[in-house]
C-alpha cells in the first residue's frame, strides 16, 4: 500500500506563498489521481486541487483557481501544491490525497469521494 507523506505549511503573512510537498512511497506504485484538499475548524473537508497521475491534467477548485498551482515530479512519485497570493481564507489544515482504485476514472477527480487513501495534514496559516 502506498504512503504518502507531506511536507511544508506553516505560518505566513497575506499575500506571501508557501509550497507544499507530498511524496508518495511503496512498492510499484500506481494511482489514478492525486489531489489536495483541506479543512478549516467547522468545517467539510473541501476539494483544492488534482492532478489526474497518467496523464497529467490539472484542476482546480474555483476558489483557488489562478493562485494555486499542482504539479508533479514522476520520477519522485512526488506532487506539489504552490499557494500564491495567500489570504486568510486560505487557513486550513491541508492534506494530500489519492485515487488508487479508480474512481476518477474517465472523469474529473474532484471529488472527494473518489479518493481511497490518505496522508497526514499539515497547517497553513495565513495571517492578514
Amino acid at each position: 500500500q502506498v504512503q504518502l507523506d507531506v511536507s511544508g505549511g506553516g505560518s505566513v503573512q497575506a499575500g506571501e506563498s508557501q509550497r507544499l510537498s507530498c511524496a508518495a512511497s511503496g512498492r510499484s506504485f500506481s494511482a489514478y489521481a492525486l489531489g489536495w484538499f483541506r479543512q478549516a475548524p467547522g468545517r467539510e473537508r473541501e476539494f483544492v486541487a488534482a492532478i489526474d497521475w497518467r496523464i497529467g491534467y490539472t484542476y482546480y477548485a474555483d476558489s483557488v483557481k489562478g493562485r494555486f498551482t499542482i504539479s508533479r515530479d514522476n520520477a519522485k512519485n512526488t506532487i506539489y501544491l504552490q499557494m500564491n497570493s495567500l489570504n486568510p481564507e486560505d487557513t486550513a489544515v491541508y492534506y494530500c490525497a489519492a485515487d488508487l482504485m479508480g474512481q476518477s476514472a474517465g472523469r474529473q477527480p474532484t471529488n472527494i469521494r473518489m479518493y481511497d487513501f490518505w496522508g497526514q495534514g499539515t497547517q497553513v496559516t495565513v495571517a492578514s
